[in-house]
C-alpha cells in the first residue's frame, strides 16, 4: 500500500492539497499529515475532508523544519505503519485525480525493477498570476545519473512531490541534510533507485506551487542555498563521480567552484580538491584554464 505524507506547515493552499486527495479515483492510500508546531492549525479544515480519505494528523510540539527540514521529513514518515512505498507530497502541491490509479496500472510494469517512480509536473507560478507551465515529462526508464545530469543543464526540473518510493530504499540511504534540504532530493534521487533504473508515469500529472511562500520561490535565502549547493557538489564529486561521463565531471567541477565563488574566494584546500579531480579527468584545455584561474586568484592578478 502507498502513504502519502504530507510534512505540513502552512495553511494557505493546503486546502487544495487535501482536496486533489480527496478527487483521486482510487483512494488505495493513506495519507500522514505532520503538524510542524505551526502557528496556523489546520484543525477545522480537516474536519471538511473526515471520510474522504483515510488520513492520520499529528501536532508535533517542537517546530523542526526551521532546524533541519530533513529532520522533519523524517519525523514525518515515521508516523506511517507499514506502507512499502512513500510520497512525500508539499502541503502547497497538488495530484492529478488519476495520479494513485496510474501507479497501481502501472505497478506490475515497474515493481521489482525499480525503486523510484515519478510523474510528469507543472508548475503552479504564484508570481505570474497562478501560471501554469508547459508539462515536464521524462523517459520511461532512466538512469538516475542521467536523470540528474538533464536538470543539472535545465532540460528538465525535479522536486519532491512527484516522486514515489520504496520505503525499503529510504531506511538504507535516508536524506542528506543539507540547509533548507536544498538539494536533499537530487541526492536521494541518486541513491534511492539503488542501482535500478527510475520508472516514469507521463500519463498523470503532479503540480508543484511556486510562491513566495516556497523555499524555492524565496529571495531571501540565497545565501543558505549556496551553501547547500556546495555541499551537495562536494557529496556528489567525492561520492558518485564514477557514474559520471568525463565531460559531464568537468561541468560539474567547475560548477563546484563557481558555486563557491558566487559566496567567497577559494581557499587553498578546495583548490587542492578541485586539482586532484582535474588531474584524474585531465584534458589539456580544462587543466589548462584550470591552473590559469588558480594562479590569478591567488596571486591576485
Amino acid at each position: 500500500m502507498l502513504a502519502i505524507i504530507i510534512p505540513y506547515y502552512k495553511l494557505t493552499f493546503f486546502e487544495e492539497t487535501l482536496t486533489s486527495l480527496a478527487n483521486q479515483i482510487n483512494k488505495k492510500f493513506k495519507v500522514y499529515i505532520g503538524d510542524d508546531a505551526s502557528p496556523e492549525s489546520p484543525s477545522d479544515l480537516l474536519e471538511k475532508f473526515k471520510g474522504k480519505f483515510d488520513f492520520e494528523y499529528h501536532r508535533f510540539e517542537n517546530n523542526l523544519g526551521g532546524i533541519s527540514l530533513t529532520k522533519q521529513w523524517e519525523r514525518c514518515i515515521s508516523l506511517s505503519s507499514n506502507e512499502e512505498w512513500l510520497m512525500i507530497l508539499g502541503d502547497d502541491d497538488c495530484l492529478e485525480e488519476t495520479v494513485v490509479s496510474l501507479w497501481y496500472n502501472h505497478y506490475d510494469e515497474f515493481y521489482g525493477k525499480s525503486c523510484v517512480i515519478r510523474f510528469a509536473s507543472k508548475i503552479i507560478n504564484m508570481k505570474l498570476n497562478s501560471d501554469v507551465s508547459n508539462l515536464f515529462s521524462h523517459p520511461l526508464w532512466e538512469n538516475a545519473y542521467d536523470s540528474y545530469y538533464r536538470k543539472f543543464k535545465g532540460l528538465t526540473r525535479s522536486t519532491l512531490s512527484e516522486y514515489i518510493f520504496l520505503k525499503e530504499s529510504y531506511l538504507k540511504y535516508g536524506f542528506k541534510n543539507y540547509p533548507l534540504a536544498w538539494g536533499s532530493d537530487s541526492y536521494a534521487w541518486l541513491e534511492f533507485p539503488d542501482g535500478k533504473m527510475i520508472y516514469t508515469i507521463n500519463q498523470s500529472t503532479v503540480y508543484i506551487r511556486y510562491s513566495d511562500y516556497s523555499i524555492s520561490g524565496s529571495n531571501d535565502n540565497a545565501i543558505l542555498k549556496n551553501k547547500a549547493r556546495i555541499q551537495f557538489l562536494e557529496n556528489l564529486i567525492t561520492q558518485k563521480f564514477q557514474f559520471f561521463r568525463k565531460k559531464q565531471k568537468l561541468e560539474l567541477l567547475m560548477f563546484y567552484e563557481t558555486s563557491i565563488k558566487e559566496w567567497r574566494k577559494l581557499k587553498n584546500n578546495e583548490w587542492y580538491f578541485l586539482f586532484q579531480f582535474y588531474i584524474k579527468n585531465f584534458t589539456i584545455i580544462s587543466s589548462i584554464k584550470f591552473m590559469r584561474r588558480f594562479f590569478k586568484s591567488t596571486l591576485n592578478v
